[in-house]
């Protein structure tokens, strides 16, 4: 049966009871979660005697988080959940669906993959009017309704994906005592960002370290430039061409925005060890040079996931801080964001399935793992105090500011272009090949394997 819908005195205490083992994060004030929807919602829906079962990318210490989250939409319904995770989720999902044995949900880190499987007829579309909800409820709404409606296995458009847990690309790192000494201000757009990197030269500087190395996934950080290039130059529905192959790899727009990161990789005055030490620097490496006394670059663009490699001890907004990679104020782009996410699916529908679409529109689904860290939304009625430190809760504000988000496109395109081509024509291209022959490259590759 339901369980008793907990007040919101009882949520706080379950939250720094036995939830909040070892978890600080969730010791906040009440008034910091948005419990009111939550209890409203659940007065309504009554799932006692359902099961709903989900399964996913996240396993360790992200499952633990997840399921913190889901026990509320148990407490809330009445109904049994159940979540498991596997580090071969994508091979998982594919048999399961395909035998008809798939759990009510499943959790995408990519929507290529989601695509592919509704296309297949393997997904159910979300319930009625969750797109208008995305739209209205979502910074930059339209996007992410478009990054989950995929065609059917009629080549109907319907919404199939509801993205929730949400990683940011579009930064620049930089030490804020630097910054300070050398009298630099945050750049507000790109014309602004160049100033600034001819400004930092003239002064006896470096401005930019970059690095590609990465194993046998070398490359890849130069294909994040360029995406977040084409973002900044031409138009969202360029974007999504270029991603689906209706606009040609070696077509003008694409080459122009390789040659916007060739601005900086390839001028041997604006990148630490000269434009011959972009390609042969680990990217893990790469951003130390914001740490030497003086320092050996003043600005890095790399992911949110990069203090995981700062120097140990390094204290986030003091010792290091990052700004939005800006956009050009002259061609009219808005502030456009570059990202990844995961992104809740139907793989078996019920009344549980459609309820847990449901939970996770309320902001308590999003504020509760933000509060255990690790976790970004663009959730726009969420409770920002909720995020874990200041580091997140800037990160969600230039989220929440985005009027275009658009998914990393090498992660889109087939595996041997976006995690093939792609890569190693960035290597060549950085070291010395003309972006013309590099994308041309890239699009004969694309053209051989159709």
């Amino acid at each position: 049966m339901k369980t008793a819908l907990y007040t919101s005195a009882a949520l706080l205490a379950l939250s720094t009871g036995a939830f909040a083992a070892g978890h600080s994060a969730f010791k906040v004030g009440e008034g910091d979660f948005s419990w009111d929807s939550y209890t409203a919602w659940a007065a309504q829906t009554d799932l006692a005697g359902e099961s709903v079962t989900i399964t996913g990318p996240w396993t360790g210490a992200e499952k633990e988080k997840v399921e913190k989250v889901l026990e509320f939409f148990s407490s809330a319904t009445g109904a049994e959940i159940s979540y498991s995770g596997s580090d071969s989720f994508e091979q998982d999902i594919v048999v399961s669906a395909k035998a008809g044995s798939a759990p009510n949900l499943a959790v995408f880190p990519q929507p290529g993959l989601a695509a592919d499987l509704a296309a297949q007829g393997l997904l159910s579309p979300l319930p009625a009017g969750s797109g208008d909800w995305i739209k209205e409820n979502y910074a930059a709404g339209q996007s992410w309704v478009d990054l989950g409606t995929y065609a059917d296995a009629n080549g109907n458009d319907e919404l199939f994906g509801m993205f929730y847990r949400v990683d940011l690309k579009s930064l620049v790192w930089y030490s804020p005592d630097a910054f300070d000494e050398a009298g630099y201000d945050i750049p507000q757009s790109m014309e602004e960002l160049k100033t600034l990197t001819d400004q930092i030269v003239a002064d006896g500087g470096t401005p930019w370290c970059i690095g590609l190395g990465s194993g046998a996934a070398t490359g890849w950080p130069a294909t994040d430039w360029v995406e977040d290039m084409m973002l900044r130059t031409t138009s969202p529905a360029d974007y999504d061409a270029w991603v689906a192959n209706e606009m040609k790899f070696d077509d003008p727009k694409v080459i122009a925005a390789m040659d916007e990161f060739g601005y900086f990789a390839r001028n041997d005055a604006y990148v630490d060890g000269g434009a011959s030490a972009v390609a042969n620097t680990d990217f893990r490496d790469s951003p130390k040079g914001l740490f030497s006394i003086p320092p050996k670059c003043y600005m890095h663009r790399q992911a949110s996931f990069i203090p995981a490699f700062f120097p140990e001890g390094t204290e986030m907004g003091a010792d290091a801080d990052f700004f939005y990679f800006p956009a050009y104020a002259d061609k009219d782009l808005g502030k456009p964001v570059l990202g990844a996410g995961t992104l809740f699916a139907i793989t078996n529908p019920s009344a549980g399935a459609n309820a847990l679409v449901e939970f996770l529109q309320l902001p308590v689904a999003h504020e509760l793992w933000m509060a255990q860290g690790g976790f970004l939304t663009p959730h726009a009625g969420v409770n920002t105090a909720t995020y874990q430190d200041d580091t997140l809760r800037a990160q969600g504000d230039i989220l929440l500011g985005a009027t275009t988000f658009r998914f990393d496109a090498s992660d889109l395109m087939p595996g041997e272009i976006g995690a093939g081509a792609f890569w190693t024509g960035m290597v060549d291209y950085t070291t010395g090949a003309s972006a013309a022959d590099v994308a041309k490259g890239i699009q004969d590759r694309w053209d051989a394997i159709q």
